[in-house]
């Protein structure tokens, strides 16, 4: 996946509380097993009037000739809350997000975003309230996250600093999941694989 470092997008207001995987990527989607392909699907009974999804609703967000290209993510507790599906962050992705501002994610869903190089912002309800008031009153403003120091910029230019576990951020910037992650260290796993046979010739 690509590393995270800093990114500087548009940011787009979400004003929803407790938003699902459901209402991410709705369950009739999954039926691929790529990770490409779901973003035209994204928040689909809302973006959409229609099944099909050839009629926009004009009254959501993203349909919002300011917010088109928005690739920031503002948005309210709970995030990402419900089923374990991974296809949810695999949408965003795929739309362009690659950065999320909520006080609060689901776990799991937060684990999922760090596998596919989608930065979780987390800072305290009142400096969400604080965003938001700015993204409204100037819609297409941009903001910008910087992964090494930890720290948000609002549209207005004051500074947020934000939480991240250090594996999760020597990830995002390795731009490796679990599993590259495990591999920089091949040749270890190489060397005591060998040294196993050795002593356990009956193992392999």
């Amino acid at each position: 996946m690509e590393s995270f470092k800093t990114h500087s997008g548009i940011a787009v207001p979400l004003d929803r509380v407790n938003v699902d995987t459901d209402a991410i990527i709705p369950k009739q989607f999954l039926r691929k097993i790529e990770r490409t392909g779901f973003g035209v699907h994204l928040f689909h009974e809302w973006r959409y009037l229609d099944y099909e999804g050839k009629k926009e609703n004009p009254e959501f967000v993203l349909n919002q000739p300011a917010y088109r290209k928005a690739t920031i993510l503002l948005t309210r507790d709970n995030f990402g809350c419900g089923s374990s599906r991974e296809h949810a962050p695999w949408a965003l992705e795929d739309f362009g997000f690659r950065v999320i501002i909520a006080p609060s994610f689901a776990d799991i869903f937060a684990n999922n975003c760090v596998k596919n190089g989608i930065l979780l912002v987390t800072l305290k309800s009142a400096e969400v309230d604080e965003l938001f008031k700015e993204v409204l009153a100037k819609p297409g403003a941009t903001m910008i996250a910087d992964l090494p120091s930890q720290a948000l910029t609002g549209p207005g230019g004051k500074k947020y600093s934000f939480p991240i576990d250090s594996f999760s951020k020597d990830c995002l910037l390795k731009g490796l999941d679990q599993i590259g992650w495990s591999l920089q260290f091949s040749n270890r796993i190489k060397e005591y694989e060998e040294k196993a046979k050795a002593g356990k010739p009956w193992l392999a």
